[in-house]
């Protein structure tokens, strides 16, 4: 154990000075120690929440208590008498018989979405559409029938279920884990030799990436002695078979380019609001009189804030009605328990992870409330990797309308899941007992709306908060790097050095970062570029200047089809003189543009830290200092775990 873990091994160590009674502390009451909390006690208070007091505010201007008017039905006369009768008798049936209603009701549906499934069908069959059509409801059935079926089902998967938790099966499980782990390295290496080593030796750069930062992320470990390298190995495995099928197999590559396909089709809804709200129609008048110029489309001139910000306010109100219909919470569930059987982490932090995948690092915690004021220093530092690593559903669409691949952006905020929990459980390992039992996965946070408008709307103004931070930090940070580039000019061009900037100096500082990736050493520079773009400033800023070299590669592929071989090398820079154009920049190898696609898919950058600490210590007020320790080591965890996903997609790709 190292010095730092040996002297800070007791759980919640000052986080709670107010409440401390010895070795234990106080939460709703309740005393916690490290070894003799009672984990049922502890959840049924892990709120932290002061009950609320009643207390009647008068002549103050703020809310008054709302009485109801006296009423009395029998003032009334026989038909209004008889009509509130009648409501009653109706309102009193439905609730006794509320069930067998709804039953009814979803039987029928179901036979007329049948019905229409199969004059579909039977309609048109063979494209795109029509298996879009087939799948979804073969898949929508299988779930259906796993639902209805569950208690059925539940008595032939108890015996798996006492092999993987209980005790008395401690040794078998054991034997199983190392066969596993011996299947698995034996199919991964010979994986490796047969679509790497034979094909691409030099993607093998990747592999040594991968064992360097694994090797870097235990050497800096708050206690190396405590690793578990279960969580390590698995979240590697996990990573390197997704990555496989999504890039080596042609049903996984064309699957996922086919809901990137859907993805930035569905996005695109956003523009009849956007078209509505900005103005679709433009006509603009020369000021030498010639003919008016006409054009749809008008809002697109103003890409930024009038096309792709519309994206976000439209997907955070479809999370948001997801949610309140359960749909999110079922998928995140799923997703969660199988992160935890595979690495062995505890539900909170694999709920989070999951989580991750689909919402923003600070509403991801929000399903978890109960359980952070409790949680390790371990979990928490889990929690926030988590959210370094990925990115937001609500944010997709706009890294999207950049011109990032939309596939590969799906496939890296899922890799990124595992890749997360493994490099936290590196880099901070369980060091406290955690006091959460498999029975967590049942206490999600639930939402509180009363219907879908309400839920469609709450999504809705939450978007106006993260357009608005999405727009300021950019002003901010676009503006502050700007002034820094102009102040290092100006200090290199004292001593005779041009181009002195802080994009330059990160090209050579994290030069090694992209090499061990798998980049091309002619990427490096530009690969290392955007990584200190991405870390100093923002994933924002860091996939424009993506996007730009994106588009000079469609730029130059084009010109090359009527021009072969008519172009200029002007340093990093690209002449096109056939058609006078200069390529700033120049373009990327499709590798390195894969690489970089991962790399920055995520928010670890030193402003998000100050965004993911102030939403978790309003969860948590008492853990604070606590957090504040641990948000450095994470969020530089969450960068290494994107690091890591790109060493994998570097690997593999051809």
């Amino acid at each position: 154990m190292s010095i730092a873990a040996e002297r800070e091994n007791s759980v919640f160590t000052a986080e709670f000075p107010a409440n401390d009674v010895g070795n234990g502390h106080y939460v709703n009451n309740i005393q916690l120690t490290l070894n003799e909390a009672d984990p049922e006690q502890a959840l049924n208070h892990r709120s932290c929440t002061p009950q609320p007091t009643s207390a009647k505010v008068e002549d103050q201007g703020e809310f008054q208590e709302i009485k109801p008017k006296e009423f009395n039905l029998n003032d009334h006369n026989a038909f209004i008498r008889a009509l509130a009768t009648a409501q009653n008798g109706i309102s009193n049936g439905y609730t006794n018989h509320k069930s067998t209603i709804w039953r009814v009701v979803g039987v029928l549906l179901l036979a007329l979405y049948l019905v229409y499934f199969g004059f579909a069908m039977d309609y048109e069959f063979g494209n795109e559409a029509s298996w879009r059509l087939l799948v979804c409801t073969v898949l929508g059935g299988l779930l259906l029938g796993l639902y209805l079926l569950r208690e059925r089902l539940r008595p032939l998967t108890f015996p798996i279920v006492v092999l993987l938790s209980s005790p008395d099966y401690n040794r078998i499980r054991t034997h199983i884990r190392w066969v596993l782990y011996l299947v698995s390295t034996i199919v991964t290496v010979a994986l490796i030799i047969w679509l790497v080593a034979l094909d691409n030796p030099e993607n093998l750069l990747s592999l040594a990436g991968l064992a360097a930062f694994i090797l870097l992320c235990f050497l800096t470990s708050y206690s190396p002695a405590q690793v578990d390298w279960h969580p390590v190995f698995w979240g590697f495995s996990l990573q390197f078979y997704f990555a496989t099928f999504i890039l080596k197999t042609d049903v996984g590559f064309e699957t996922f380019k086919w809901l990137g396909d859907r993805v930035t089709e569905f996005l695109a809804y956003s523009d009849a609001g956007a078209a509505f709200i900005f103005g679709d129609y433009a006509k603009i008048t020369p000021l030498d009189g010639t003919k008016p110029i006409e054009f749809k489309g008008a809002f697109s001139l103003h890409f930024f804030a009038f096309q792709l910000m519309p994206v976000v306010t439209f997907f955070s109100t479809v999370i948001s009605v997801l949610y309140y219909l359960g749909v999110m919470q079922a998928i995140i569930k799923v997703i969660g328990r199988f992160l935890s059987f595979c690495l062995g982490t505890t539900p909170a932090e694999s709920l989070n992870a999951a989580g991750n995948i689909f919402i923003a690092m600070t509403e991801s915690p929000l399903m978890i409330r109960p359980f952070i004021p409790t949680m390790t220093r371990s979990e928490l530092h889990a929690v926030m990797t988590g959210g370094f690593a990925t990115i937001a559903g609500s944010v997709l669409g706009a890294y999207i309308g950049f011109g990032v691949p939309a596939d590969h952006l799906l496939s890296a905020s899922v890799m990124s899941a595992p890749a997360a929990l493994a490099i936290s459980k590196l880099t901070y390992p369980e060091i406290d007992e955690p006091i959460t039992t498999s029975e967590d996965y049942d206490k999600l946070e639930k939402k509180e709306e009363c219907n879908v408008i309400e839920a469609a709307c709450n999504g809705a103004t939450v978007s106006a908060k993260i357009i608005a931070s999405i727009i300021v930090n950019l002003i901010a940070f676009l503006s502050l790097l700007k002034f820094v580039n102009a102040t290092l000019i100006w200090l290199g061009e004292r001593v005779g050095k041009k181009n002195f900037t802080f994009q330059y100096i990160c090209s050579y500082v994290l030069y090694p970062i992209a090499l061990f990736m798998g980049t091309k050493t002619d990427d490096c520079r530009r690969i290392a570029e955007l990584v200190g773009v991405k870390t100093f400033t923002n994933e924002f800023i860091a996939y424009e200047e993506l996007a730009k070299l994106l588009a000079n590669r469609k730029i130059f592929d084009a010109y090359v089809e009527q021009h072969p071989g008519n172009w200029t090398h002007s340093g990093d820079d690209i002449f096109l003189p056939a058609a006078n154009q200069t390529l700033a920049k120049g373009i990327l190898s499709k590798r390195s543009e894969i690489i970089a696609t991962y790399a920055l898919c995520g928010f670890s950058n030193f402003g998000s830290m100050g965004i993911l600490l102030g939403a978790l210590t309003s969860l948590a007020p008492r853990r604070r200092s606590v957090m504040a320790k641990i948000i450095l080591r994470a969020m530089i965890a969450g960068n290494v775990a994107c690091f890591f996903t790109a060493c994998i997609a570097g690997l593999l790709f051809d």
